[in-house]
């Protein structure tokens, strides 16, 4: 049985000859296998982990190194630079960083880089945080829907982000001033906004601002806004007196800019669109004198001095500017033989709408300033300070003013004055002194002479009078006093109260008094018995 086992055993194949040939080849190969995943699993992790890796230029490596400095957005890690070379031509220093894969999406054309680092400026400090923790490179997500992989980067961080609700505007000056990227924006003293950027224009006369104004404060920059610049202390000394302003603490370090929607009492305007531009004056008073347009230029004789009056003093009616004197000439008249000094001034119609009652047109305005004129209005110097000496111009109507006329066939149009209140001073000074002069002084102090001659006389006689007074009558009257200080004396002890007169007078008023009750009682008794006056008393019954 068991032979019959065995020999069926043998017949069978076996297989331990090809276990130990599989078991080789495995042994052989499972190294390379096993290295050939772990090297399919790390590029894949990699693959899966990092982004692209990008080049962003700078003017300096200030503070980065390789393996350590981050790059960031919203101080989350979006990858780490790998390497720093210089430019082929030596001018900047090119920066390789590896992102991750959620940074893919981020590199847009407009995206912005820059290296925060500590910055201490005039409009505040930041990034202290790197002080401990190293300098890192910001990031700023852009709106376009290219992507790039080649950057320039800021030196300065942005001084607005993509991401913030508001409008850009721009501003034009002839000088930037103390301002700077990230200096305020002021709307009644509330900062709504900051410059983001300037640059000097290509003509090299002035400046160009880009300005960012916040929501929801952007709608209040209309059409008829006015910019100037509020940067330190606003020190003014016109027409007006003094002035001093400030927008805040702030603005006497690092400058500002602050505006207004429109002018005072002019309609509300609609707000202006992105990227609308304005000027930017140097004051605020500059501000308001500029005009959206339509201005009207004239030109003024006066007879009066001009000591006092300048360029850009104002030119008022009612107590409203309307204007201002732009020049001051000076000319040879051939018909009069004398110099004549021409005031040239400019009327903004957009500040006269109190006056018009309705926007002002130019022709509509002419014939206004027409009737004006024939009404009686006429331009006359003013004193505004006595302190300083200012002068200005004021419209005003004189009623009783013969008619007059705006003389338009010269360019620029002449205005009728009138003698300014200093002129009229003076003239009624030189009539006094003309009436003075016509004054006989010479037969008055004569005149004069003689009666404070008189006077002298008439004083002595009467001190000789009153001398003569004193020797003859002082005795008499002396004598007199003593007789009726003694009379009161006499008086007083008759009248007083133990004195036997005032004793005899009380016992006298005492019997009239008897006297006068005992009548009274008789009196009585005749009322009601007349008929004793004939028949006598009647006796007493017993």
């Amino acid at each position: 049985m068991v032979d019959k086992l065995r020999a069926e055993l043998e017949r069978l194949p076996y297989a331990e000859h090809k276990r130990v040939k599989l078991r080789s080849v495995h042994l052989v190969w499972v190294v390379p296998l096993i290295a050939a995943l772990i090297g399919a699993w790390f590029a894949w992790n990699s693959l899966t982990r990092h982004g692209p890796t990008i080049t962003i230029s700078f003017s300096s490596a200030e503070g980065i190194e390789a393996g350590k400095t981050r790059l960031k957005y919203k101080n989350v890690d979006i990858g780490v630079v790998r390497g720093i070379a210089l430019s082929p031509d030596l001018s900047r220093v090119l920066v390789t960083a590896q992102t991750t894969r959620d940074a893919d999406t981020m590199l847009r054309a407009d995206s912005r880089f820059w290296v925060v680092r500590p910055r201490i400026s005039l409009s505040g400090v930041s990034g202290l945080g790197t002080l401990v923790s190293g300098v890192y490179i910001g990031m700023e997500v852009g709106r376009s829907s290219e992507q790039r992989r080649e950057f320039t980067g800021l030196e300065v961080p942005p001084a607005v982000a993509f991401d913030l609700p508001g409008r850009k505007f721009v501003l034009r000056a002839k000088e930037i001033g103390s301002l700077d990227i990230g200096s305020p924006i002021y709307f009644r003293r509330i900062q709504v906004g900051q410059v983001s950027d300037f640059k000097l224009d290509a003509s090299g006369q002035s400046v160009t601002l880009e300005i960012f104004i916040k929501a929801p404060y952007d709608r209040f920059v209309t059409s008829q806004a006015r910019f100037w610049q509020a940067s330190g202390l606003d020190f003014t000394v016109d027409a007006n007196g003094f002035r001093l302003d400030t927008q805040s603490m702030a603005t006497l370090i690092s400058g500002g800019i602050a505006f207004q929607s429109g002018l005072d009492g002019a309609l509300p305007a609609a707000p202006a669109p992105a990227e609308t531009a304005f000027e930017l004056a140097d004051s605020r008073v500059q501000a308001m004198k500029h005009a959206a347009g339509g201005e009207q230029y004239y030109r003024l004789y006066f007879n009066d001095t001009l000591r006092g009056l300048g360029v850009g003093a104002p030119v008022d009616m009612g107590g409203l500017p309307v204007g201002e004197v732009k020049t001051i000439g000076i000319e040879y008249d051939e018909a009069g033989k004398t110099f004549r000094f021409p005031v040239d001034i400019v009327l903004y119609p957009e500040q006269m709408r109190t006056y018009f009652r309705r926007p002002p047109a130019d022709i509509g305005q002419d014939r206004l300033l027409d009737s004006m004129v024939a009404d009686g209005m006429r331009a006359q110097l003013r004193s505004a300070n006595l302190l300083t000496g200012q002068m200005y111009v004021a419209l005003d109507f004189f009623r009783k003013e013969a008619a007059g006329r705006i003389d338009r066939s010269h360019e620029p149009a002449r205005l009728p004055t009138r003698a300014g209140s200093l002129g009229q001073i003076q003239d009624s000074v030189a009539s006094i002194v003309g009436k003075l002069d016509r004054i006989p002084f010479d037969g008055l102090s004569r005149d004069l002479r003689r009666a404070l001659q008189d006077l002298d006389h008439s004083i002595k006689a009467a001190g000789k009078l009153a001398k003569r007074l004193d020797e003859e009558l002082a005795p008499q009257a002396k004598a007199t006093l003593q007789q009726a200080q003694q009379t009161f004396g006499a008086a007083e002890r008759v009248l007083a109260d133990e004195a036997p007169l005032q004793q005899d007078l009380r016992a006298t008023l005492n019997d009239v008094r008897r006297a006068a009750d005992s009548l009274r009682h008789l009196t009585d008794y005749l009322e009601r018995h007349p008929e004793t006056l004939l028949r006598g008393k009647p006796e007493d019954p017993p």
